[in-house]
């Protein structure tokens, strides 16, 4: 007859194993139907085109499709919302941009965006930069900043979105120049570039979405963000060539409800991985000046965790932080 204390353990075991047999069971047959992938911007602009082309890769893949899900607004960050009152079975997933790691400074929110989200994989980066119209009288960025010196609060420039990265870093040059700019916010890259190329902008920061408007002779570029020049736009200097020491490519990646179960993370994991080195994937970015940037599940999360300490300072030092 067995003790008390060995049934009890056994007992336990038992249960244990009955919990983790269906666990692994589902994620071994995963997916058996649709996977929904959250977008934080528009459809038509840079990020819906890329991650289509992503979906689309994965899709082959997964054997199942994977659906996506435009939902503008909100600095880019209603997916990783969206995630928070989504069932944690891989079959609801969302792009992380770099607004989500701000949002604990920024708004008053009831979940933590390390905590609540699992990170699934980083896929790529933008390339920015600032744009106003061809018949702009600004032909160089100097002649944009004297201008905003001369007329304090006057020169208006859209972004695609409060706290979104061309919003805050454009905030950051201004203050480095000294200069005041009058931001305006749009929900994605096709709204912003009619608002600028029509003359109701006088400027805009974006990513490269407006590279079709440039290359028809309707926008001109003031400058980009990244470590070295553009190949697309081999005249307009970096932000470090002018004197600001500013570097900005926003990452970002995929992730899922907290809870996901580990295997079927890797699933998702491996799937996008392989999707994004395929060809076709590879060239969507090259289209925009975007390139891949993979970070494993891991990486992607200390990259997160990083992200949020450094993204304080930011924040605290425009003095948009929200009130206690």
């Amino acid at each position: 007859m067995l003790r008390r204390s060995t049934f009890l353990r056994t007992a336990a075991t038992l249960a244990a194993c009955s919990l983790a047999f269906p666990i692994a069971a589902f994620a071994q047959g995963f997916p058996t139907k649709p996977i929904k992938l959250i977008v934080a911007f528009p459809a038509g602009g840079p990020t819906d085109i890329t991650m289509r082309q992503l979906a689309d890769n994965a899709s082959k893949i997964l054997g199942q499709p994977v659906i996506v899900d435009n939902k503008p607004g909100a600095a880019g960050t209603l997916p990783a919302q969206a995630l928070q009152t989504s069932q944690p079975d891989g079959y609801t997933v969302a792009q992380i941009p770099l607004g989500v790691f701000r949002m604990g400074y920024t708004t008053k929110i009831n979940w933590d965006p390390l905590k609540d989200i699992t990170y699934v994989i980083n896929v790529t980066g933008y390339a920015f930069g600032i744009v106003v119209p061809a018949n702009s009288p600004f032909k160089t960025w100097a002649d944009f900043v004297a201008y905003a010196k001369a007329n304090p609060g006057k020169l208006t420039y859209g972004s695609t979105g409060n706290l979104t990265s061309p919003h805050l870093t454009t905030e950051i040059v201004a203050q480095k120049a000294g200069i005041e700019l009058q931001h305006v916010p749009y929900k994605g890259s096709a709204d912003l570039m009619l608002a600028v190329v029509s003359g109701q902008l006088m400027a805009a920061a974006d990513s490269t979405g407006f590279a079709p408007q440039v290359e028809a002779g309707k926008l001109r570029v003031l400058n980009t963000w990244g470590e070295k020049r553009l190949a697309k736009f081999p005249d307009a200097p970096t932000l470090k060539e002018l004197g600001y020491d500013v570097v900005q490519n926003s990452p970002f990646g995929i992730g899922a409800p907290k809870g996901t179960p580990p295997e079927v993370v890797k699933k998702l994991h491996d799937a996008f991985k392989q999707a994004m080195e395929e060809p076709s994937y590879v060239a969507a970015l090259g289209r925009y000046d975007m390139l891949p940037n993979y970070m494993s599940s891991a990486q992607y999360t200390k990259f997160a965790q990083d992200t949020v300490v450094r993204e304080k300072v930011v924040i605290e030092k425009l003095g948009l932080a929200k009130e206690k």
